[in-house]
């Protein structure tokens, strides 16, 4: 079932919820890790959406050409009704390189995908480092082909782009939000 994402939990300006979380690579990772990083992009997938697997290249591609951003995915869905969600599925995905991004966590809990609110596989988040503390500085799609087998008017990811590159310059994202679209995040009973 196809979800767009919706604003209600995090505005821009509210400060971006914490998380420890295991990595493919078998770290923990917090948001204290991309302190370094002027902006965080943290995207909320997984493995089987065919939403998400349309926009693996474009976040890869982000992740490679912004030496100041880290892409980080974070897998909430209930592996036991979807097997091909498990951690184990997430890491081949990273080793046969169709995952390509700074870090890809999972979200056993469910917690980390509630605190943001994400809805939706793939509902990315960009956050700006406010001197130490990330604020969510836009939250939406991340271009205008919202459906699998679409092409984007633009650059795949252009609009999330636009953003980025308004975060980099020290301005405000001027897009109002444009929900992204995906399968339903699967959440637990």
């Amino acid at each position: 079932m196809a979800l767009e994402s919706e604003t209600e939990a995090l505005e821009r300006g509210d400060v971006a919820p914490s998380f420890e979380l295991e990595g493919t690579d078998g770290r923990t990772y917090s948001l204290e890790d991309f302190a370094d990083d002027e902006a965080l992009l943290v995207v909320f997938m997984c493995n089987h959406c065919p939403y998400v697997v349309a926009k693996f290249e474009t976040m890869n591609a982000i992740d490679d050409d912004y030496d100041d951003v880290s892409v980080v995915g974070i897998n909430p869905n209930d592996e036991e009704q979807y097997p091909e969600d498990s951690f184990e599925k997430m890491v081949e995905y990273v080793e046969d390189g169709q995952v390509d991004i700074t870090a890809y966590l999972r979200d056993e809990s469910q917690e980390v995908a509630r605190a943001y609110g994400a809805v939706c596989t793939p509902d990315p988040f960009l956050l700006r480092n406010d001197d130490g503390t990330f604020r969510l500085a836009y939250h939406g799609r991340f271009d205008d082909a919202t459906n699998p087998d679409d092409e984007p008017s633009g650059e795949p990811g252009f609009e999330m782009r636009e953003a980025i590159e308004a975060v980099l310059a020290g301005e405000e994202p001027t897009d109002e939000f444009r929900p992204s679209r995906g399968c339903s995040v699967k959440w637990r009973n």
